[in-house]
């Protein structure tokens, strides 16, 4: 028992817990006269004053449900206890508002953003209250277990919603990771050509110095420039994350393949490719960036574009940046999913600088549009 409850113990809140939403206010606007009007016209409320002082109470308590779940929870709980105690010991029966119900949302959001050490404490009072409530109103046993477990769902819901909100937050991570690693194969390919270049020039440079000092100039003059644009891409390396020492083998995919990777795809739907300004210079890193996102776009609208003709891939350069977009013309319907690609190429882009729009197309179809400087990220 003692290793279950120490990592439920030591559990965070969950992440982004929002503070106060617009349906925060219109539901506590609803419910605070609703429970006036019940306090006031409805015949049969037993302690009217304290009946409808605790709705009210828990009525104003899901303002802080999200932000301090386990005092909203101890306090409302705990007033709700203590009048069930009074009302057995006085035998006055159930004290409370039909509004009142709206209680249950306390539970689930405890669970649902508390963390695990509010999550211990604040059960067993919502138990406790619910069990005190039962009492004073259920005399059949298997009717109050019934109400006691109807209490206590929300809690099991909203620890159910959480638990799915972690899994898929992880997997996101790993999406993210899975980029990074890959963008630093890339890069640490691009730096070794460009060390293996400085290596054999040093070589040369020290075998001809001694008969061709211009030769041996030459030599430096190509190391210095190598050794720029290795530091260059050494400096897009920040950041990004890697596992293993495996050196990726097979050639470093550019610009210059989009084509091919159009001509790969046997359609429908048909890819046209249109290449415009200087792609020639662009850095190893944001060429590669390139490919792969027209990769996961182009293939992204084969699988789901249902009754798409045509998927456009445009790749346009200026002095400063490259613009790459990838538009089809596909129907819309169907076209959710767990958004993980849209993740990966986002991530990507976002090491090299540069930014990245997907959604629905102005007129149907979807588009992804990603802008890159042309050097890669700044220094």
């Amino acid at each position: 028992m003692t290793s279950f409850l120490r990592p439920l113990w030591t559990a965070p809140r969950a992440p982004g817990a929002p503070v106060r939403v617009w349906r925060d206010w219109v539901l506590v606007g609803l419910l605070a006269p609703t429970a006036v009007l019940e306090g006031i016209l409805r015949p049969d409320v037993t302690w009217r004053p304290v009946a409808l002082a605790l709705a009210l109470l828990v009525v104003g308590s899901l303002l802080w449900r999200r932000t301090h779940p386990l005092a909203v929870v101890a306090g409302v709980f705990g007033a709700l206890t203590l009048v069930d105690v009074a009302a057995l010991v006085t035998g006055a029966g159930e004290v409370a508002l039909y509004t009142s119900a709206c209680v249950l949302v306390l539970p689930y959001a405890l669970c649902r953003w508390g963390s695990g050490r509010e999550i211990v404490l604040g059960l067993p009072l919502v138990a406790l209250s619910a069990a005190l409530g039962v009492a004073s109103t259920y005399t059949v046993v298997p009717d109050a277990i019934i109400e006691v477990l109807f209490v206590l769902s929300p809690a099991a819901i909203g620890a159910g919603v959480r638990a799915r909100a972690g899994s898929r937050l992880r997997e996101r991570d790993q999406v993210r990771v899975r980029e990074r690693e890959q963008l630093a194969r890339e890069l640490h390919d691009t730096v070794a050509h460009h060390v293996s270049a400085i290596a054999v020039r040093a070589q040369a440079g020290r075998v001809v110095a001694a008969v061709d000092p211009a030769a041996a100039v030459d030599a430096l003059r190509v190391i210095e420039s190598e050794a720029s644009r290795a530091l260059t891409e050494m400096r897009l390396m920040v950041g990004a994350l890697r596992d293993d020492g495996a050196v990726e083998l097979a050639p470093q995919r550019g610009v210059a393949d989009i084509e091919r990777l159009a001509r790969a795809v046997s359609g429908p739907p048909r890819v046209e490719v249109e290449l415009s300004g200087d792609l020639d210079d662009l850095r190893p890193a944001v060429g590669a960036a390139l490919y792969r996102l027209a990769q996961e776009s182009v293939t992204n609208a084969v699988r789901h574009a249902r009754h798409a003709s045509r998927v456009t891939v445009r790749v346009a350069a200026d002095d400063d940046r490259v613009r790459l977009t990838v538009a089809d013309d596909g129907e819309l319907q169907g076209r959710g999913g767990t958004g993980y690609g849209i993740v990966g190429m986002t991530e990507r882009v976002t090491l090299l600088g540069g930014t990245l729009d997907a959604g629905p197309g102005p007129e149907r179809g979807w588009t992804v549009a990603a802008v890159l400087p042309r050097a890669g990220a700044a220094a």
